[in-house]
């Protein structure tokens, strides 16, 4: 969901996470991956504004963070 909503092929999130492309098709295929991996993965989302929501009942998902008031 943070790719798509960001626009990113699966180059692109390899390139921003500094992994491969056949990384990022095996995770998103189901594969099991590194819990190290898979942070790069999630700080590579947060640094591009994409924010984590947790499970609350309707289910996980992200969202674009809030721009800070001073932006």
């Amino acid at each position: 969901m943070g790719r798509a909503a960001l626009r990113w092929g699966v180059r692109d999130l390899a390139k921003h996470a500094g992994i491969t492309p056949a990384t990022v098709t095996r995770i998103e295929s189901g594969f099991a991956a590194h819990d190290s991996t898979l942070a790069t993965i999630r700080s590579a989302f947060e640094a591009a504004g994409i924010e984590f929501i947790p499970e609350n009942g309707g289910g996980a998902g992200v969202r674009f963070r809030k721009p800070s008031a001073s932006a």
